[in-house]
């Protein structure tokens, strides 16, 4: 070998091309397959892709209505015990409306505790023409009715300028009634219930029946008559006399009202304080009543002032369960005291 070849590289031969290995069948089917699999997986992870996104939308979706649902029961709920009625905030002269409605007892729209304030707020309104209390109850206790008469009275004394009507659509019995007798005039639809003058003690009497069965009675008093009328023993005819007095007494107090408060209007009967009621045209006939209106008639034509607001107060929902829960264990122990349901203008 000369000294040439080394020095001049591209004289030397090329080398030879590698073979290339020839393309079989089997290996053109792997090579679609290979591409096929690769579309497959793509689509795949293209769906799994959505699926987790449309799992994570309604996760949040979930999320957001339960907070949202959440926030609306907290404002339900702050909004139940934070409500209480109150008396508008009236514009010019109108007719102030106190409503008396249900059982006339020591809690509820019928108490004393809140009628009286309401009616006071409506009197001492100075664009307030008038008064309409409207009544639907059936009676209750002559505690809280009487209360409320006397509250009335004095009102119409320290504002005789200011007349308080008494309106009645359904009912205005006993209790009701003896409220209804402090207004100026009292106006009813013709079918109203009205009257019922009278007061009641009832309860129930178990001695038949324990005697039946085998039961023995235990009662340990200090003091005769602790045990008054106790619905496990049998009547005592000296404390029967004595509670008949009481509602006899009680009875008078009611018919004094009724005669004071309706003057000479009420063309009284053998019947008009006996216990009897009566429809509101029979009623208007005997006295008992003045003439057929609605509140809002009587606001539009004999107060003059058709604007109505009402100052009725309703007891937050706080004040009336834990009231609620209070009267009802006094109510118990009373009841399981005495063995009745106590004195009722009913």
């Amino acid at each position: 070998m000369s000294n040439n070849e080394f020095e001049n590289p591209e004289a030397q031969p090329p080398k030879p091309a590698e073979p290339v290995p020839p393309t079989t069948g089997a290996t053109a089917t792997a090579a679609a397959e290979e591409k096929k699999g690769g579309w497959e997986r793509d689509v795949l992870e293209k769906l799994a892709l959505f699926a987790v996104k449309e799992q994570r939308a309604r996760r949040r979706w979930s999320i957001f209505f339960k907070i949202a649902g959440l926030a609306v029961f907290v404002f339900v709920v702050w909004s139940a015990f934070n409500y209480t009625k109150s008396e508008a905030e009236p514009v010019g002269t109108h007719t102030a409306l106190v409503e008396i409605s249900g059982t006339i007892e020591a809690e509820g729209r019928g108490s004393a505790a809140a009628v009286i304030p309401a009616l006071d707020k409506a009197f001492a309104a100075d664009d307030s023409m008038g008064v309409i209390l409207k009544i639907n109850s059936p009676g209750g206790s002559p505690v809280q009715a009487g209360m409320i008469n006397d509250e009335i009275v004095r009102l119409r004394k320290e504002y005789p300028k200011k007349p308080l009507y008494v309106v009645v659509e359904e009912m205005c019995a006993s209790g009701g009634y003896y409220i209804a007798a402090a207004a100026d005039k009292i106006y009813v639809n013709k079918a109203s219930i009205v009257g019922s003058i009278g007061v009641l003690m009832d309860g129930f009497g178990f001695t038949g029946l324990m005697d039946k069965v085998g039961v023995e009675r235990r009662l340990l008093t200090a003091g005769e008559n602790k045990g008054f009328l106790d619905p496990f023993s049998a009547q005592n005819p000296k404390q029967k006399e004595y509670a008949q007095q009481m509602l006899n007494e009680i009875h008078q107090q009611f018919i004094d009202m009724v005669r004071k408060g309706r003057g000479q209007r009420l063309k009284e009967t053998p019947e008009t304080f006996s216990g009897l009621f009566w429809t509101g045209s029979k009623a208007v006939e005997m006295g008992l009543a003045d003439g057929f209106g609605t509140v809002d008639s009587v606001a539009r034509d004999v107060i003059k002032a058709e604007d109505l607001v009402d100052y009725t107060q309703t007891e937050g929902l706080p004040e009336r369960v834990l009231k609620k829960f209070g009267v009802a264990v006094g109510s118990g122990v009373a009841k399981s005291m005495v063995g009745s349901n106590g004195l009722q203008l009913r």
